[in-house]
């Protein structure tokens, strides 16, 4: 594993288990969110975001955590490895609530004390709306090595394994 993606809802714990893959296995971690979101919300303009995706997908070695799916297939072509935290949608929504108000590693802002309600549509409507576009996409790149996880303790315990 020398380029994995880590991709799936969000509030599924991506960054989380990224973070923790990066320290086991000394991967540059790179945060999709850190390279297109801005400290007030804004989000960069197409062309440094798509400069900045490119400058870390041409690394050597990375873990990408991050869906975006306008960006999905250049990375997939790249990587080697794809994880898929492939949870139930109230995993999901727990997992967005209980950041709330917490300073994190991956966006560039503190998320306000109460959630957004369009965001948490997204999230709800995500294993629905999203999830079969990820599923088609993980098919026909069916020669990487794609690892699904359906809970976060498989996904412990798949990290605890690398140790």
């Amino acid at each position: 594993m020398q380029r994995i993606m880590v991709i799936g809802c969000p509030g599924s714990g991506k960054s989380t288990f990224a973070k923790e893959l990066a320290k086991i296995t000394s991967i540059e971690l790179i945060h999709l969110d850190m390279l297109y979101w801005n400290k007030d919300k804004t989000t960069v303009d197409d062309k440094t975001f798509n400069e900045r995706l490119h400058l870390a997908v041409n690394k050597p070695c990375w873990i990408i955590d991050g869906n975006f799916s306008s960006t999905i297939e250049i990375r997939l072509n790249l990587c080697d490895t794809v994880i898929f935290l492939d949870y139930p949608t109230e995993v999901c929504v727990n997992g967005v609530l209980s950041r709330l108000g917490k300073v994190r590693g991956d966006i560039p802002w503190v998320e306000g004390p109460e959630p957004d309600e369009q965001f948490m549509n997204y999230v709800k409507g995500f294993n629905l709306n999203k999830r079969p576009q990820i599923v088609e996409l993980l098919k026909k790149y069916s020669h990487k090595k794609v690892i699904v996880f359906t809970s976060r303790e498989q996904a412990s315990a798949w990290l605890l394994s690398l140790r």
